[in-house]
């Protein structure tokens, strides 16, 4: 096991001379960057932003953003956005030029898709080509650079000299913190960057550069929606992309209780509710399920709560006859380009603001002291029950087998589950509290679920809340030099690795593909599976400064491997586990993956 007293980026940083004034352009932009109040910077090195590479260190020193060193662009990302995941603040990126953006980009489509803050900070070669060096500055400048990420950021500058560099740097950190939050993108100019200053403007106070406050709903639309919900007699309350404040946490469950609502949640997304609450339904799924749907279509008023895809999840459920009331302000993002803003769904209350600002000024209804609505009982989901039995034979490591231990072993810590595949079961890890659980990424990609876990498990640091990634093998070997920059930094973090050796949801697809065109279905895993041969997972985790576990393929064996990896992280290490997990019992979770 390695030592877990490495010094930190930090550490490793020279501090700036007492009263050193800024004399290149990149010392004012970093102290712009400094200004947005941003504590990270994630960037992998580039000759772009040298300048500004320079004045964070030498300039800022320890007054600045912390740098955290990353193996590749869309690491950095990856670990913004799941900083921002539990924090719900930004973090700051650097990219190198159009490559580095381009290798970024898929990250920032999560981001986007999860609408997560992000202040990411690109560069070009010199504009002027009378200045580029042969070659290189040539075929790293682009004529409109953010064009390549442009459809899935909210905002993008490309300021040309210092002053407007620093004006676009403060005015992305107010784009990305107002909601709806997505990622913005400020390209330097890197002859900009190395201008010497002729003279300096402090930046504005921190209150002139807040974002927008939120928007508040109509008062009169909110006495509707009240009426209805509280003369309802089967309400069904949909809470979908809320805040991580325990406070937003207990307004959910009192109006919930109130209004004697049922309630769904969505395990694409963050926690949002106790599912083990009596007046939760079904556990949460990506897919809304047959009970979930058959709750939906006996409900008389539906409150959406900026629900991921209203209309899919009604038309799926054919619940379109409910009056529905919807709560958000996602449509402010929506563009030609990107479809996830998906369908028109049929709203008959709309209420133009954030879901938790609506709950706050519905509860202004409730009594303070009133008792709360009967609570409906029929059809009452797994969730509120008893963990269940896991599948399979005693021996056998199913995904829920994995859950269930995995849960056994966190007993007694506080774990937040940053990350899980697709075939988690919600039924085997109740969540209780906003930190529990954080979803998925957004995009629905491969690749990013390392980099968020080191980012989400930065911003757990000294909470005393354990983090958790259980990730799948595909996932892991496309992003896992992610994990290198959680040792550079001695970020405590497990993961757990659920390894069926293939990228198992397409092993569905091409069965089910086989079994429609009549050929073998005993080829479905060619071109998919991921053997032959086996990666040595926990050999690679070690190569990273983990400690690494496995493989374990006996769930005899499973809980004394959990709990020695649980101990190290406990202990402030950094543990991966390799679980060898049966693919078969991941078919029902995946199967609605595949179809029409």
């Amino acid at each position: 096991m390695q030592s877990h007293a490495a010094p930190t980026q930090r550490e490793d940083r020279a501090s700036p001379a007492p009263g050193g004034r800024p004399a290149w352009g990149s010392d004012l932009i970093a102290e712009a960057l400094s200004a947005t109040g941003v504590t990270h910077i994630a960037l992998t090195p580039g000759s772009s932003f040298r300048g500004l590479h320079d004045s964070l260190v030498n300039h800022l020193g320890s007054r600045g953003p912390e740098i955290l060193l990353c193996l590749h662009e869309e690491h950095c990302v990856a670990i913004a956005h799941g900083y921002a995941k539990v924090t719900e603040q930004p973090m700051a990126v650097a990219v190198h030029s159009n490559v580095g953006l381009m290798h970024a980009s898929m990250a920032i489509y999560n981001a986007y898709c999860d609408r997560i803050p992000m202040l990411v900070v690109g560069a070009t070669g010199p504009v002027d080509a009378a200045r580029r060096r042969p070659w290189i500055d040539w075929i790293h400048t682009s004529a409109d650079q953010a064009m390549i990420v442009r459809p899935y950021l909210k905002w993008d500058d490309q300021p040309a000299s210092v002053g407007a560099s620093v004006d676009s740097v403060l005015h992305a950190n107010r784009v990305t913190r107002t909601h709806p939050q997505a990622p913005v993108y400020v390209c330097l100019d890197v002859s900009v960057q190395e201008e010497p200053v002729t003279s300096a403007a402090e930046p504005p106070p921190a209150a002139r550069i807040a974002p927008v406050p939120d928007a508040v709903p109509d008062p009169a639309a909110v006495d509707r929606a009240a009426a209805l919900l509280t003369a309802a007699a089967r309400p069904v309350v949909l809470i979908g992309r809320v805040g991580r404040s325990t406070a937003d946490w207990a307004r959910r469950i009192r109006l919930v209780e109130h209004l004697g609502a049922r309630v769904i949640t969505d395990a694409k997304l963050p926690s949002a509710f106790p599912t083990d609450h009596p007046q939760h339904a079904g556990a949460p799924a990506i897919f809304l399920g047959e009970a979930n749907g058959e709750l939906l279509r006996r409900a008389d008023v539906v409150l959406a709560l900026d629900w991921c895809d209203l209309a899919g999840t009604l038309r799926s459920a054919g619940a379109t006859h409910s009056t529905i009331i919807s709560a958000g302000v996602d449509h402010q993002l929506h563009n030609g380009w990107s479809k996830d803003s998906f369908g028109s769904a049929p709203v008959d209350l709309a209420l133009p603001c954030r879901a938790d600002v609506a709950i706050a000024a519905l509860l202004r209804h409730v009594p303070p002291d009133g008792e709360p609505a009967a609570t409906h009982t029929a059809g009452t989901g797994g969730a509120a029950c008893a963990l269940p039995d896991p599948p399979g034979s005693a021996d056998m490591i199913t995904v829920p087998a994995l859950e269930r231990a995995l849960h056994d072993a966190t007993l007694g810590t506080q774990p937040c589950l940053i990350r899980t595949p697709l075939s988690w079961d919600g039924r085997y890890w109740p969540q209780r509290g906003p930190l529990d659980v954080l979803g998925h990424d957004g995009g629905a990609g491969l690749g990013s679920g390392p980099g968020m876990a080191v980012g989400a498990a930065l911003a757990l640091r000294g909470t005393g809340r354990l983090p958790v990634a259980v990730l799948g093998d595909g996932d892991l070997l496309m992003g896992g030099t992610a994990l290198w920059t959680a040792s550079k930094h001695d970020i405590p973090l497990l993961v757990v690795v659920a390894n069926n050796s293939s990228f198992y949801n397409d092993e569905v697809h091409q069965r089910n593909i086989a079994i429609a065109r009549g050929r073998p279905v005993r080829n479905a895993s060619i071109g998919v599976a991921l053997d032959e041969p086996s990666a040595d997972l926990a050999g690679f985790a070690r190569s990273l400064g983990f400690t690494g576990f496995g493989p374990v393929s006996s769930r005899g064996d499973l809980p004394t491997k959990l709990a020695r990896a649980v101990e190290t992280v406990q202990a402030g290490g950094r543990a991966l586990i390799d679980v060898r997990v049966e693919p078969g019992y991941a078919a029902d979770m995946t199967e609605a993956l595949t179809k029409d």
